[in-house]
Order: structure tokens, then C-alpha cells, then sequence
């Protein structure tokens, strides 16, 4: 039986992508905050095109990126063999960020369209 310490690589790896996920996403939130403030001054067309920037995208990736490594190290705590564990949490984290990005796109496409509920958290209440 395999016995991990606090720092062989499943523990190490998952406190890692932890905080590669939380930085990035402190990242994130920088510049989209920006984003849209930039928006309510300028009224610009150009929001929903400056998704398309290396800025933003790259603090997303970073999230998804330890998100992954985290869940991946999570599954190698409980003995699975790592290409497996990183098999399993690649593609659920990817395709989960792939959807998160196209539905921030379309809610800011409907933002810029000037549907202020775009953004509204306590519609379903």
C-alpha cells in the first residue's frame, strides 16, 4: 500500500493547481472588471471583441489549468494512476470552461445589445 506525505506529488500538485486557479482567477475578475467598466464609460461596440484578447484568455486558461491539475492530483490521492486521472479531469474541465466562455460571451453580447438583466444574479428568485 502507498502511503503520500505532504509533499510527494498528489498533495503538492493539488495545493499547486489550487493556487494556480485562484490567482488566475483574481486575474480574471482584474480584467473583466475593466472590461466592462470600460463598457459603461465608452458604450463601444468593442466588448464583446476584446473577449477575443490574449488579456483575458490567458487568465481563463490559467483557471482551467489548475482547476485541472487539482482535480487530477484529487483523483491520484485515492491511488489512480495519473494519465488516467489527468484522462478523466482534462476533458471534464475543458469542456465545462468551453461552455462558461460561450455563455459569458452571449451574456455580454446581450449586455451590449442593452439588456441591463444580463448580469442580474437573483432572476430566479
Amino acid at each position: 500500500m502507498t502511503y503520500y506525505y505532504w509533499f510527494t506529488p498528489p498533495y503538492f500538485f493539488m495545493v499547486a493547481g489550487l493556487l494556480i486557479a485562484v490567482t488566475s482567477g483574481a486575474a480574471f475578475s482584474a480584467v473583466l472588471k475593466d472590461i466592462v467598466a470600460t463598457w459603461q464609460k465608452t458604450r463601444s461596440s468593442e466588448v464583446v471583441t476584446k473577449l477575443g484578447g490574449i488579456n483575458i484568455q490567458l487568465p481563463f486558461l490559467g483557471i482551467c489549468t489548475g482547476t485541472a491539475i487539482f482535480l487530477a492530483s484529487g483523483l491520484g490521492c485515492f491511488g489512480t494512476p495519473t494519465w488516467l486521472s489527468y484522462a478523466a479531469a482534462a476533458p471534464l474541465t475543458f469542456l465545462s470552461a468551453g461552455l462558461v466562455w460561450r455563455q459569458l460571451k452571449s451574456n455580454l453580447a446581450l449586455l451590449e445589445s442593452g439588456q441591463p438583466r444580463a448580469f442580474e444574479l437573483d432572476f430566479f428568485s
